[in-house]
């Protein structure tokens, strides 16, 4: 694990892995379309491999790798997916060798320089990378007042979100990426939850973890009431969408 590896999920893996939105097969079927060479696939900061997992379907092998061990036991497994452990800016992999990277809501935590270097000397002529990040969850307009209480500028959490995510509120418009960036399509995840996965899926955030370690409170219990009286039968399920925001280059 590298020095300066930051890690802020590894302590509720198993609720990550459960609990977190997964990504459209439309996403993984246009990376597949624009990376000429579908030998190998490097998923960086898998997490559990919510993104490998879409891959594996395109490419003949996955890695997918994270620096947290935590993260990796809960992984989904499949033939073609080998999980590893290391950091992304010390990547166990032989030059020239990866036809696509993939980074999917991590980015923003890497040391960027270091991380782009890796992915030069791994990376096959031609290669692909994308790299993206997703909104705030929408659901309605009046759920959605409330969910931007819990954002990274809104009155409850503001101040506990870590200070990368700012790049996921700029849409990751505003991050290094050093290649040549082809067009892509708008995409986004939309699931259908009861209100009980939506509790979940917000009490994996690291802010949520922060603000109660420092006040010993959970910061979502002062929005329950209002949000059980919008949403109605808590067992309901309704349509519950991410904005996907992408970017994908050309290694060499």
């Amino acid at each position: 694990m590298s020095e300066g590896f930051i890690d802020n999920f590894s302590c509720h893996s198993k609720e990550y892995c459960f609990s977190r939105p997964t990504y459209p097969d439309l996403l993984f079927e246009f990376l597949s379309a624009v990376t000429p060479h579908k030998n190998l696939a490097w998923d960086c900061a898998t997490g559990n491999g919510q993104a490998a997992i879409g891959l594996c379907k395109y490419f003949k092998n996955v890695i997918a790798s994270d620096a947290s061990k935590n993260q990796i036991q809960y992984g989904f497994q499949r033939e073609n997916i080998d999980y590893k452990i290391f950091p992304a800016e010390n990547a166990n992999l032989d030059n020239d060798s990866v036809d696509l990277v993939t980074v999917a809501q991590a980015l923003h935590w890497f040391d960027f320089e270091q991380f782009y270097i890796n992915v030069k000397r791994v990376g096959r002529k031609n290669g692909i990378i994308a790299v993206w990040s997703y909104d705030m969850h929408r659901i309605n307009p009046q759920i959605d007042n409330i969910s931007s209480r819990l954002n990274v500028d809104g009155e409850i959490l503001g101040n506990y979100w870590a200070k990368e995510t700012k790049y996921v509120k700029e849409k990751y418009k505003t991050i290094p990426f050093p290649f040549k960036e082809i067009s892509v399509p708008a995409f986004k995840t939309t699931l259908y939850w009861n209100l009980l996965q939506l509790w979940n899926y917000m009490r994996t955030w690291s802010s949520v973890k922060k603000y109660y370690s420092e006040n010993k409170q959970d910061p979502l219990d002062l929005v329950k009431s209002e949000l059980k009286s919008l949403w109605g039968d808590e067992l309901n399920k309704k349509e519950v969408t991410w904005n996907i925001n992408i970017r994908v280059g050309v290694i060499k």
